[in-house]
């Protein structure tokens, strides 16, 4: 406790935070100072992943399911894209190609929601753990906030699938909804999961790129490089597949709720383990743990 009762906050003691403390007392503390155009410390992109995801934790319960809601449906849009082109690739017989063409369309909704501030549960799979490793937050605040973005998510997914097939009469896509279900629901448990673990690890990145660019453009490419691996890669992700899935239930007889939900256990499984394991402890470790002074 400090002198005057509260509560002291505990950070980690690196050679950058060193440096931070060196550079306050030598500069007048400017906005430019820490957002400049130069490269970013990795440890000063790890203290703003802290911040943020410290402020995501904290968060009342119904401005993040709010926002959880409002990303999925900002994301129907990335799945009609795909789904439009799918449509018109099809009668090609060319998989390969096809899946290329709907890579480049597939991260405009997600460049829409990441960068409107809403929340992506991918996104915190990583954002949010980085405050649990640095002891400023415990398991059960990460654990209530993975609950409510994910249940927003679905409920947004749900919402965004039935506007989907309500409007598929002036979109038909139907064709292409049905080929991207089945993408979804034909793989085994284990390459369902480690195809998720990979979609996960992306995203997570993608989050961490976006923390270490500068505002407006360059954060745009970073987003749209991730997500454009994913969809060339014919990845599974969690929020965007369950609006896929939930769509096809809709317009389709050739698939089930099991099938679906399934698919969407494995996904969100998967992309928790790549997020949190394969970039939120691996970045705190490498820079966190071996900077330490």
């Amino acid at each position: 406790m400090d002198k005057l009762g509260s509560p002291l906050t505990l950070t980690a003691h690196t050679e950058r935070s060193a440096e931070r403390d060196q550079e306050d007392s030598d500069f007048i503390p400017v906005i430019i100072k820490r957002n400049d155009e130069g490269a970013r410390h990795p440890d000063d992109i790890l203290e703003k992943a802290i911040t943020e995801g410290l402020e995501q934790i904290q968060r009342p319960f119904l401005s993040l399911a709010l926002s959880s809601v409002a990303a999925a449906l900002i994301l129907s849009f990335s799945v009609m894209a795909a789904a439009v082109m799918s449509t018109l690739m099809i009668d090609l017989q060319q998989p390969l190609l096809a899946r290329f063409a709907m890579a480049l369309v597939y991260p405009l909704g997600f460049i829409i929601c990441i960068m409107s501030g809403t929340e992506l549960f991918t996104e915190h799979t990583a954002t949010a753990v980085y405050p649990v490793l640095e002891g400023k937050a415990d398991r059960l605040q990460l654990l209530r906030l993975w609950v409510i973005v994910f249940f927003g998510n679905m409920l947004g997914a749900v919402v965004g699938a039935l506007l989907l097939a309500g409007t598929d009469q002036v979109v038909q896509a139907e064709r292409g909804y049905v080929h991207i279900a089945h993408h979804l629901v034909e793989y085994g448990n284990l390459s369902l999961l480690f195809s998720a673990v990979l979609a996960g690890w992306l995203m997570a990145l993608g989050g961490w790129l976006v923390l270490a660019a500068t505002p407006a453009l360059s954060q745009i490419i970073c987003i749209y490089i991730v997500t454009f691996l994913i969809g060339v890669g014919g990845l599974h992700h969690s929020i965007a597949g369950s609006v896929e899935m939930f769509t096809a239930l809709l317009i389709s007889d050739h698939f089930s709720l099991l099938q679906g939900l399934r698919f969407i256990g494995l996904a969100m499984l998967g992309n928790l383990i790549g997020g949190s394991v394969f970039v939120a402890t691996l970045n705190y470790g490498h820079i966190r743990k071996t900077q330490e002074i």
